[in-house]
């Protein structure tokens, strides 16, 4: 494995870090950026794999907190429903993953402008939202109704589309529903634990028998980039959105998709 290769994993992993958790779509931003370096690994596994390294960040930074969930779970009603409420939000991208398996990675991975319209679109969204005025009824992720978690979980499935946003799309659902901007980044955390977990082992399942040496040593240098960069973001990002909300965000995607798009249209 040569040098630039290794240089080109450790950036996507810093990308994958920085950007799993802000409503900006990590995949999005792995596709373009591998597009454009001519980043090339088997069955698109490498965009899925290395976000191992950002769900132990979030394990990492919670750790406390869901050591406590664990503990509470046997005899507090509260956490039983909470614990209940992340497997139903869950469900939904189960069934729709497994199903759309094969497009979403032989399609819409391997179509850089349906990336960069997702982006721009996803952009005007946060926008619109960050000014909307919306009743606020929870204060915590913690206490959201049952149909809530599972309606945020249909609405993580459209990040299915590469350039959505996964915690943009629950974020977005959870403000919808009531919550205020920190409990629905918060919830879009734990949500994040379960949904990665899942896409890793199921994506790992289905390419192992084509993954090379190289290959793997670029997902292990790309994890250790995501792991470090995704506890950065943890840390600062609900203090973050509590002060500033999420129109930072939703110009970042417009610009991202627009020079993602002039750049396709120049160069393809």
């Amino acid at each position: 494995m040569d040098a630039g290769t290794i240089a080109e994993a450790l950036l996507l992993g810093l990308v994958e870090g920085l950007t799993e958790f802000i409503p900006v779509s990590s995949t999005g931003h792995l596709l373009l950026i591998g597009h454009f370096l001519g980043f090339e690994n088997p069955g698109k596994t490498f965009e899925v794999l290395i976000q191992l390294g950002a769900i132990l960040a979030i394990l990492t930074v919670y750790s406390a907190r869901i050591l406590q969930i664990l503990r509470d779970l046997p005899r507090d009603p509260r956490t039983q429903r909470f614990v209940a409420g992340v497997l139903i939000a869950f469900l939904p991208a189960v069934v729709i993953g497994v199903l759309a398996h094969g497009f979403i990675k032989t399609v819409l991975f391997e179509t850089p402008m349906v990336i960069c319209v997702a982006l721009i679109l996803g952009g005007f969204v946060l926008l619109v939202v960050d000014r909307m005025n919306f009743t606020t009824r929870y204060t915590n992720a913690m206490d959201f109704p049952l149909p809530i978690y599972f309606l945020i979980g249909i609405f993580q499935c459209l990040a299915m589309v590469p350039g959505v946003s996964r915690s943009g799309s629950t974020i977005v659902g959870a403000l919808l529903m009531g919550a205020d901007k920190r409990s629905a980044a918060e919830f879009s955390f734990f949500l994040a634990m379960p949904t990665m977990a899942g896409a890793f082992a199921y994506d790992l399942y289905k390419n192992i028998g084509i993954m090379t040496v190289e290959s793997t040593t670029a997902v292990a240098f790309g994890f250790v980039a995501a792991f470090l960069a995704g506890v950065v973001v943890v840390r600062g990002l609900l203090d973050f959105v509590s002060r500033h909300g999420y129109a930072a965000f939703g110009w970042w995607r417009l610009i991202v998709g627009a020079v993602g798009l002039a750049a396709l249209l120049t160069w393809g």
